[in-house]
């Protein structure tokens, strides 16, 4: 590619919609065993990851995302000591849980090593706490590592995967969420990331359904903006280990964090809270 400006468009058939960013230059490639990772300079988003042809994360907005997976699922838990990430080999994720200083050890497992060596090179900022002593990165089969993983010995999973293809596919059905459901303590929370309630409300609901299968029985799905994602509008769904509700959490200590977030605060997680009408009829809350 020259180092004219051009444009970066990725596609989406089934809903008729594009999204786009103008970049410079290709700083970078890398095919992996298991996708082909790129990464783009943009002219007003900083760098830009594609992985296979879709979208995964720009300097710019990044934030949104690795900031409600992360913050909702850990203020909503009442003690959060031991995290497990799935995926999210970017590491954003995994600096936003690390910021919680009652967290005592977070493993992060993704399938892909190279995702993680260009975030490093081309995201730094996303992996300054990738050292932290608290850390612990697997570059392995998520699927395999829950399903090894000691019954009762988690207190809160986060699933930060791509979308259910590929090597993430098998991050949606019923027996993973059965192995998560395995391993965490009661009390303990899911939390996967959905898609966009706009243009995959049913792919929610089959993700719902099949967490309810493997033992989980209280469910919330809260939006969130998310510009380079299908439709700008994205979400997360939690789900609860042993009942009690998910629409409520630790107020006082989201209000006094002792860290800086860009997106979340209280006040955004009670707004998350409140399902538009269509989601509340769709899904049920």
């Amino acid at each position: 590619m020259s180092t004219e400006t051009t444009w970066y468009h990725e596609n989406f058939e089934h809903t008729g919609s594009s999204i786009g960013f103008r970049v410079t230059r290709k700083l970078d490639e890398v095919q992996s065993p298991f996708q082909k990772i790129e990464i783009y300079e943009t002219t007003d988003w900083g760098n830009l990851m594609v992985i296979d042809g879709a979208i995964m994360l720009t300097g710019r907005d990044n934030f949104l995302y690795h900031e409600m997976m992360s913050h909702p699922a850990l203020f909503t838990h009442s003690n959060p000591k031991r995290v497990v990430i799935i995926g999210g080999g970017d590491c954003g994720t995994l600096r936003e849980v690390l910021k919680h200083k009652d967290v005592e050890s977070v493993t992060q497992c993704d399938i892909d090593e190279q995702v993680t060596r260009m975030a490093e090179k081309h995201f730094p900022e996303l992996c300054e706490s990738n050292g932290d002593p608290r850390a612990e990165l697997l570059f392995d089969d998520g699927i395999a590592y829950m399903r090894n993983c000691p019954p009762e010995s988690v207190d809160v999973i986060i699933v930060d995967s791509t979308d259910p293809v590929g090597p993430a596919e098998g991050l949606f059905n019923q027996a993973f969420y059965a192995s998560c459901y395995k391993a965490l303590r009661a009390g303990g929370i899911l939390v996967q990331q959905s898609e966009s309630p706009l243009a995959l409300i049913g792919l929610i609901k089959a993700m719902r359904s099949a967490m309810k299968a493997a033992g989980f029985t209280t469910f919330r799905t809260l939006p969130f903006p998310q510009p380079c994602y299908p439709t700008g509008w994205w979400s997360c769904t939690l789900a609860r280990k042993g009942g009690g509700e998910l629409t409520s959490f630790r107020e006082r200590g989201a209000h006094s964090k002792s860290f800086q977030t860009k997106y979340y605060c209280a006040e955004i997680h009670k707004a998350a809270l409140t399902q538009p009408p269509f989601m509340a009829e769709a899904l049920g809350d």
